[in-house]
């Protein structure tokens, strides 16, 4: 069985590749004529616009995984009923629990690439994206990792050295000047705390206030500080949760539970990074009773009846977490329940078919 397995598993992968060569490309469009409204704002230009969205693929992928998985496999299947070749491998033995079995092993591939690109790729080249364009729209520059981020409005400049999770940030400076441009306050903060758009929690905080030829230095141990920067520059700093990778967020979720703060949306954005691999091998899954079930059909109308499936699930899957959030359920409940549920589905429907 192993020769017939194994190319079940190339019609498969090259449905996959299919699959993402038409969706990802697809949605990347969609994210460019949005990014294309605010060319010529500040320096953002038409490739700055571009390199966004390049910046944004793996993410992309990351998110479309489930549709991916279900129409790629449907395809791939899908080719081989049309040819008949389902029926002459089942007529060889194969059942459709072992050809699900194969279709599993190509769906824990996925899942292996999902999860190095989510701890790896895509949070590094998400932020990436979100840096460069608040430099292009003037809004901040990123100098590097050592020189950290900055930004400035009429008579103050900000510098934050280091971003690493959410909304805590390290390496807070804020140079004051007066109106003759001459150094007025000099303040460095170890951390600084995101606490709202319009106020700032600054811990171990040295202040020198420059006066003629004195410098008085004081040291606070927390301060509150009103930023500068609008809504849209407090974005590009508090890294949106979805930006983060697993690692990240499970640190985040623990300071924030251990300083007794809101946490609720971070720690639910943890759990649905799980939930979403669940709802990719459920997809996986699911696409052998579709091309099963209606052998008789064309391609094209298992394909449609997939896309549909895939779009209520992406829907159900909103719906759920949103009420989680709402009626502050279990997050491990919320978002692992639609992939475990479809899985359930699946597996009942390939025991009916067997």
């Amino acid at each position: 069985m192993t020769l017939l397995e194994n190319y079940i598993v190339r019609h498969i992968v090259a449905g996959l590749l299919i699959a993402t060569a038409v969706l990802l490309p697809l949605f990347s469009f969609l994210d460019l004529i949005e990014q294309l409204d605010d060319v010529g704002e500040g320096f953002y230009q038409t490739k700055d616009a571009f390199l966004y969205v390049a910046y944004l693929l793996p993410r992309r992928f990351i998110q479309l995984a489930p549709f991916i998985a279900l129409l790629g496999t449907v395809v791939g299947l899908g080719r081989l009923a049309v040819n008949l070749e389902l029926i002459t491998m089942r007529a060889a033995g194969l059942s459709p629990m072992r050809i699900s079995y194969t279709v599993f092993k190509v769906g824990v591939l996925l899942l292996i690439i999902m999860a190095v690109m989510e701890q790896v790729v895509a949070p590094v080249l998400q932020q990436k994206a979100i840096a460069h364009r608040a430099e292009a729209l003037a809004q901040s520059t990123e100098l590097g990792t050592d020189l950290g981020t900055w930004t400035r409005d009429t008579n103050q400049v900000l510098r934050i050295g280091e971003s690493p999770q959410g909304s805590l940030m390290r390496g807070i400076e804020l140079i004051s000047i007066d109106s003759d441009d001459r150094l007025r306050e000099h303040l460095f903060a170890e951390y600084a705390e995101i606490k709202t758009e319009s106020e700032w929690e600054l811990s171990n905080v040295t202040l020198k206030i420059f006066d003629n030829d004195t410098v008085e230095t004081s040291y606070i141990d927390n301060m509150r500080w009103k930023p500068f920067l609008d809504s849209e520059q407090m974005a590009t700093l508090n890294r949106p949760a979805e930006s983060l990778s697993p690692v990240d967020l499970y640190e985040y979720v623990n300071y924030l539970q251990e300083t007794g703060q809101q946490s609720d949306a971070y720690e639910l954005a943890l759990w649905r990074k799980f939930g979403g691999a669940l709802v990719t091998i459920a997809m996986v899954l699911l696409s052998v009773p579709f091309v099963f079930g209606s052998v008789r059909g064309g391609i094209a109308n298992r394909l449609v009846l997939a896309g549909i499936t895939g779009i209520c699930v992406y829907l159900l899957d909103q719906i759920v977490a949103n009420i989680g959030l709402l009626l502050d359920l279990s997050f491990p409940l919320v978002a692992l329940a639609p992939g475990l549920i479809l899985i359930w589905l699946a597996i009942a429907w390939l025991q009916r078919l067997a």
